[in-house]
């Protein structure tokens, strides 16, 4: 019976998600604002930094593309130095969104492969650039401490795209939201990240019928099989090494 349930709601939110694109607002940005605005998103986290207008989306070309590189590096920079100027707001809750115009994805897999080589390309180009590995975090995407490190900062990537399973990641659009990893820590010193957490997980459970899979805690286990959404198994590697990079 549940699960019988669970695909009538799904297929239910997914013609939602499906028509929140009908009216084809002008931009991607606007797009995006709607996707988190509605009424089925449900991260609880995102609904807040959009309340409070702290929701930064960024518009580029296509996912992969060495053009991105710099751009990219250089927004985050910049999204950093803001991040670390209003530190002292307790109730700050920041994202930075890059919004990709394409390409066409066949897979999760596909997605999956172009998100990573994404990533890996803007980490190499951020350590050519003399930026510093971000404190406290381990570089090696197999370590239950990875974070990624760009600017200097570690972020915690989200990755969304058309062929998504998981209808909170389902986007028409290539997508990539960076939130930062000192924000969560921020989050769970004050006990405001276990309400959110707890909260968005039921949402998500009315919406799917589900929580996704692979999500788990910080240190318990890598952080980087949850980024691209798709279902991974125990035997899941990132297929790009992280540290040869400063190794080099």
């Amino acid at each position: 019976m549940f699960n019988i349930s669970s695909t009538a709601v799904s297929r239910e939110r997914s013609r939602q998600t499906s028509d929140l694109y009908a009216n084809q607002r002008t931009s991607s940005t606007e797009q995006f604002l709607d996707f988190i605005d509605a009424d089925f998103f449900p991260c609880v986290g995102a609904k807040a930094a959009l309340a409070r207008g702290e929701i930064f989306i960024h518009e580029f070309g296509m996912l992969n593309s060495a053009p991105n590189n710099e751009k990219l590096l250089n927004l985050l920079g910049e999204f950093v130095t803001m991040m670390n100027a209003e530190d002292s707001d307790p109730a700050a809750v920041h994202s930075f969104v890059a919004v990709f115009t394409g390409p066409f994805f066949t897979s999760e897999l596909h997605f999956e492969n172009m998100l990573w080589s994404q990533l890996y390309n803007l980490h190499v180009q951020d350590v050519q650039n003399g930026e510093p590995a971000a404190a406290g975090i381990s570089g090696d995407p197999q370590s239950p401490r990875f974070s990624l490190s760009l600017a200097g900062h570690p972020f915690f990537v989200i990755g969304l795209h058309p062929t998504s399973s998981r209808l909170a990641r389902k986007f028409n659009r290539p997508v990539m939201v960076f939130n930062s990893h000192h924000q969560f820590e921020k989050l769970r010193a004050d006990g405001r990240y276990q309400k959110m957490q707890k909260a968005t997980r039921r949402r998500d459970i009315a919406l799917q019928g589900s929580i996704n899979p692979n999500l788990a805690d910080f240190g318990d286990i890598s952080e980087a099989r949850q980024y691209s959404g798709r279902k991974v198994g125990p035997d899941w590697t990132c297929p790009f090494d992280f540290e040869k990079a400063r190794r080099s």
